[in-house]
């Protein structure tokens, strides 16, 4: 995979098929998100190296096991019992090798276990049952970590957004989630001006 097709695939899922804002997945999360950029910051770099782990994992065990043994209906169970595994992991040894980045991040791993982007950025890299994984694994890894990237820019523009709307005159009915709910549309709409552009050219496509 040359440089082109990595920036591609980047750009094509964190801006053109951003996995909360465009597939919706993952909404309710970002609407309960930190209200600071700094907390959301965190979260969304936890989120980002949890995706891309769980996903390289989920390729790796539905290729070498899953498929091989005919057992693909497993794939959700198994890519929790990873991403539990994989957050918990972390969480004790950046808690060990870097505390400073364990007390601004890390703190948000636990929560991560059952996030619903996460999951999905592991099941999107396979198929359903009988048929071969979707993508090839370094494809899958930097889709891993492009959704992960996307879910970050995502719950930074909605903190950034929580934080203004905090000073603004909201009207009593719609205050609190409905606000949020109109907030993440009118970012979804945005984002949908993104559709069908392409930055970057990779040769024979």
């Amino acid at each position: 995979m040359n440089p082109g097709e990595i920036l591609e695939i980047c750009t094509g899922s964190i801006l053109l098929n951003n996995i909360v804002l465009t597939r919706c997945i993952g909404v309710d999360p970002l609407a309960g998100a930190p209200h600071k950029l700094r907390d959301a910051a965190g979260l969304g770099l936890a989120a980002t190296v949890v995706s891309t782990i769980a996903a390289t994992i989920a390729w790796l065990l539905n290729d070498i096991m899953l498929i091989p043994l005919g057992i693909q209906y497993l794939q959700l169970f198994a890519f929790v019992l990873i991403i539990a595994s994989t957050t918990m992991l972390a969480d004790l040894v950046l808690q060990k090798v870097h505390p400073a980045l364990h007390e601004w991040a890390g703190s948000y791993l636990p929560t991560l276990a059952s996030n619903c982007v996460v999951i999905a950025a592991a099941l999107m890299m396979v198929r359903g049952p009988g048929m071969r994984a979707s993508a090839s694994f370094d494809v899958s890894v930097v889709n891993g970590f492009a959704a992960g990237a996307g879910y970050m820019i995502a719950l930074v523009l909605m903190a950034a957004i929580q934080d203004r709307l905090e000073y603004a005159d909201v009207p009593r009915p719609l205050r609190g989630l409905p606000v949020q709910i109109l907030s993440l549309g009118l970012l979804s709409l945005a984002f949908l001006g993104f559709s069908g552009l392409h930055f970057f050219h990779v040769p024979g496509r």
